[in-house]
């Protein structure tokens, strides 16, 4: 598949078999390029697109699909930020977003839908009552065939099932990892 992504690993626009969410510790602090390389190699992969997180991706990865979307989205937002404001001093908490489309797209298609699934995020963010348009560290990627549909804003029928799906998909998430925060701080 054609991927488009600002993914640590393998991000940017390129082929890709699959993608990864990698959980690293809370405190990592070590060379992403060399550990992603590492997970890649151990896991048995090749050619695919990896997100890092320190969220447990057991408890809070969530999958929904809309059409011919489907939305793999780990969430944690212990460091929500605003775009265009100053950002928080920085604590892990990453909202990944691998959106898989079957339908074939243009590149700025691809565009667009990265667009499409930001929008419906910051949506969810602030229904829920996050006064936030996301994380400091959040990734997304979109995997689709290539293809001739140009579009995929929220005006087409790609465009609404990339909302419902993100949507859903982002809901159930913060929803575990809000779970898992509790299940922590309780004695």
């Amino acid at each position: 598949m054609l991927s488009l992504s600002n993914a640590p690993h393998r991000g940017g626009l390129t082929k890709a078999s699959g993608f990864f969410f990698m959980m690293v510790p809370k405190d990592y602090s070590g060379d992403y390029r060399e550990d992603c390389q590492a997970f890649e190699g151990e896991n048995g992969l090749e050619n695919f697109v990896g997100f890092m997180t320190a969220a447990d991706i057991e408890k809070v990865l969530s999958i929904a699909k809309s059409g011919s979307v489907t939305a793999y989205v780990t969430a944690g937002i212990t460091n929500p930020a605003t775009a265009g404001e100053e950002p928080p001093h920085w604590r892990p908490g990453t909202i990944n977003i691998a959106l898989v489309i079957e339908d074939g797209l243009t590149v700025g298609a691809m565009a667009n839908a990265i667009m499409t699934a930001t929008e419906a995020k910051t949506y969810t963010l602030l229904k829920l009552g996050y006064n936030a348009t996301g994380t400091t560290s959040d990734g997304i990627g979109v995997f689709a065939f290539k293809g001739e549909k140009e579009w995929a804003g929220t005006a087409t029928e790609l465009g609404i099932n990339i909302g419902r799906a993100v949507r859903q998909a982002l809901e159930e998430s913060l929803r575990k990892w809000e779970e898992t925060r509790r299940a922590s701080d309780s004695p």
